[in-house]
């Protein structure tokens, strides 16, 4: 039983981390490209649940990225505002090709028959109480491996840092200990559950 997490760059000619996480706690990581690389690796893992670490929804009342408008934020984006967690939004600049690609890699999959939920790993990782990998690579690497993830000695970047984060969320999503931020109708973000 794998859980998958992708760590999306916004196209396809930038590196994307790719995790698979078994039920047991030990991972497979790879840096991917394409869409066919991504789509391929996920049909040979045959995930439960796959995380994607990037927007895959439009704010209620957008028409689309292209479309001017003063509708920027989902619910789920002011969900993680409310509680201190920073982001980018997801009409900023090189976010609107993150959400494309997140978008159309997300009706692929469920037309496949996936279960895809959106992640953010940097909000994950502030919750699980260890670095982002903005403040320090080898912290989110000794992080994870303090949360019991085996498998992580031959990583090639801080993507598949990201990546294995998500994948940690998807295997949560899948035992019923996260939490849903937002509209089901609209989107949802899926965190783990802050630990007392």
């Amino acid at each position: 039983m794998f859980f998958v997490g992708i760590d999306l760059a916004g196209v396809e000619t930038r590196p994307s981390g790719f995790a698979a996480l078994n039920e047991s706690m030990k991972v497979v990581t790879m840096t991917l490209y394409s869409d066919s690389d991504i789509l391929n690796k996920v049909y040979s893992f045959k995930p439960i649940v796959i995380a994607i670490d990037a927007p895959l929804s439009l704010p209620k009342g957008r028409v689309s990225l292209e479309v001017r408008s003063n509708i920027h934020l989902r619910e789920c984006d002011r969900e993680l505002l409310r509680r201190g967690i920073r982001f980018f939004p997801i009409t900023l600049g090189p976010m609107r090709s993150l959400t494309k690609r997140g978008m159309r890699l997300k009706n692929m999959l469920e037309s496949s028959g996936y279960n895809v939920i959106e992640v953010y790993p940097g909000g994950a990782q502030d919750i699980l109480g260890i670095p982002r990998k903005t403040s320090s690579v080898e912290g989110l690497y000794k992080g994870l491996v303090r949360l019991k993830i085996r498998g992580l000695e031959g990583l090639q970047s801080h993507h598949e840092l990201d990546a294995v984060t998500a994948a940690l969320v998807a295997k949560m999503f899948y035992e019923g200990d996260y939490e849903a931020y937002g509209d089901p109708g609209e989107g949802q973000i899926i965190m783990p559950i802050k630990k007392k």
